[in-house]
């Protein structure tokens, strides 16, 4: 691939990127995506072959960029317990949601993506099994494959609902975090680090 070549296509997920971060995985379309890129309509099946291979691209800079947050705020809780580092990555997890609510959504849209194609599954997948490996830490005696993806629907949904406001009107918070707290003590007991 000439760097023409590389440049049309980051170009073309700079495109996407931007433009789901202003209207929403609904106004990926590709040939808004060309348009805002600055190429014909049919420029990007070039390097994309399908719109799915695309918004896989862009699904993958989101994960990219959630993985350097994860890395930040485990770095900063090095020296913390591993109860404490379950909480400070689910913390650092919904506020990705709350900042970048498009790029969530599209994250973990299996249904629009080829996660097989690109890297996705690369990308996505280690965050799943740090998850995983910090709460088989926090809570030994659990299943920890089960409880960190009982966990991460739970923030999913925690996330999605207070985006929507609706948790608010639910439960009187205007801070997401006692309802954080609720969620970890839920699925991992008081533990002795909190």
């Amino acid at each position: 691939m000439t760097e023409s070549d590389t440049t049309l296509r980051d170009r073309l997920v700079d495109a996407g990127v931007a433009l789901l971060a202003a209207e929403g995985p609904q106004a990926l379309t590709l040939r808004e995506i060309a348009r805002r890129a600055g190429v014909s309509h049919g420029a990007p099946r070039r390097h994309f072959p399908t719109h799915r291979e695309l918004l896989s691209a862009i699904a993958r800079r989101g994960f990219a960029e959630l993985a350097a947050r994860t890395e930040s705020t485990l770095a900063r809780e090095a020296a913390a317990g591993p109860r404490a580092r379950v909480a400070a990555l689910a913390r650092t997890y919904v506020e990705f949601a709350l900042d970048s609510p498009g790029m969530y959504e599209l994250m973990f849209r299996h249904d629009l993506l080829e996660s097989g194609h690109l890297g996705l599954r690369e990308t996505s997948l280690p965050l799943f099994a740090l998850l995983t490996e910090l709460v088989g830490r926090a809570a030994p005696e659990a299943e920890a494959r089960l409880v960190a993806g009982a966990l991460w629907a739970n923030l999913h949904g925690l996330a999605q609902l207070w985006r929507w406001r609706s948790l608010q009107l639910a439960v009187g918070e205007a801070d997401f975090g006692p309802l954080l707290d609720a969620v970890l003590l839920a699925h991992l007991g008081p533990g002795d680090d909190r």
